[in-house]
């Protein structure tokens, strides 16, 4: 079993999903290290076991006080391919990277088997849909569509060399088959459901739920129309560039709570009907969180949905369509939901299999039969 593992990330700015995936692949080989090109102290994960090791990029980031990643972007793919990995013993015996964009090309920088963890392709590289209006007018749109380009080859010079790919669904294993021309085995990401635990004390009140980022591929418009259609309450739990947007589309019976922390965070998922995932995610972790706590769950039939959700056991799944179609669907779904058709016990037994130790196991799995 190898123990100098070195795990590399795109950026440690800010923590996610993925950086929680870091921070588990960092604890299962404790003895190994961890490598980014940029970082900054509130995007480092606290359970790291070693600070991570930054590049020259690194000092770019700082010098443009870290007010935005965005301009060493262009930068990443020289930052990966120079990345120095060596420690004590020379080079690591695998490396593992977690990958958005830019990370695989690391396996440029090593004669260690690497094995991609696959958040996703860069979907914004390879779908021109997720570029509109994240360009910031005409100029910004021409770099984004540029760099986009650069991503794509990236990727593709990348795929070939590597040991193992690692998709974190069924969807991602199948973008990767499409885009790169590589098979995938799929792991899920890690998901805290020792943090995220039922009550069975706690009474379920007369509202949906809709947590997490307000940003626009996540579609938060498509659940805030729905339960105005539906004329069923709605809390909103989470910020972002979106919030404007969607208090302009909102009900009177939609509640705006903004970001809140874990503990509030919790007892909504408790008390909730059912937890609202309009978009279509890579994964999606605020579900498989909500199922943990017991609650049902109402998604978007498409991505990471079908591998998290269990139609008739765990949730709903809504047949995908046009905007208006979908917000239809979601509406007549939320008006006649019944959460005690649900067992809750049951729901939360199936997001056990979605755990931090069942995603480091699988990992574990992966890396030991690359050596």
């Amino acid at each position: 079993m190898p123990t100098d593992v070195a795990v590399v990330h795109e950026r440690l700015t800010e923590i996610a999903g993925s950086e929680h995936v870091v921070e588990q692949l960092a604890l299962e080989w404790p003895h190994g290290s961890v490598h980014t090109p940029i970082a900054r102290e509130q995007g480092i994960p606290r359970d790291l076991p070693n600070p991570p090791h930054t590049t020259w990029l690194n000092g770019l980031y700082r010098a443009l006080g870290h007010r935005s990643y965005a301009p060493t972007l262009p930068f990443m793919p020289m930052a990966f391919r120079h990345m120095d990995l060596r420690g004590p013993g020379g080079e690591p015996e695998v490396v593992v990277t977690s990958h958005h964009a830019f990370a695989t090309q690391v396996v440029f920088a090593t004669q260690a088997p690497v094995i991609a963890y696959v958040h996703s392709p860069a979907r914004w590289a390879w779908d021109a849909s997720l570029r509109a209006g994240e360009g910031g007018g005409a100029v910004g749109a021409g770099i984004l569509t540029a760099l986009s380009v650069v991503a794509r080859r990236c990727e593709v010079a990348a795929a070939p060399r590597l040991h193992t790919i690692v998709a974190n669904s069924s969807a991602v294993a199948e973008r990767i088959h499409t885009w790169w021309g590589r098979d995938a085995v799929v792991v899920h990401p890690p998901v805290d459901t020792e943090g995220f635990t039922p009550d069975p004390s706690v009474e379920r009140e007369d509202f949906f739920l809709l947590a997490g980022r307000l940003v626009p591929y996540k579609r938060p418009d498509i659940a805030i129309r729905a339960a105005a259609a539906a004329d069923v309450p709605l809390v909103v739990a989470g910020d972002g560039r979106a919030m404007e947007a969607c208090r302009a589309i909102a009900g009177p019976r939609t509640t705006f709570l903004g970001r809140v922390p874990h503990s509030q965070l919790l007892d909504l998922h408790r008390r909730t009907r059912a937890l609202l995932m309009p978009g279509i995610e890579d994964f999606g972790i605020v579900p498989v969180e909500s199922m943990a706590t017991g609650t049902p769950v109402i998604a978007l039939g498409e991505g990471g949905a079908l591998d998290s959700v269990r139609p008739g056991e765990t949730g709903l799944l809504i047949d995908p369509g046009t905007d208006d179609e979908i917000v239809a669907r979601f509406a007549e779904a939320m008006r006649g939901f019944d959460p005690a058709a649900f067992d809750r016990d049951a729901v939360r037994r199936w997001a056990e299999g979605f755990s931090r130790a069942e995603f480091r196991r699988r990992m574990r799995e992966v890396v030991d039969g690359a050596v």
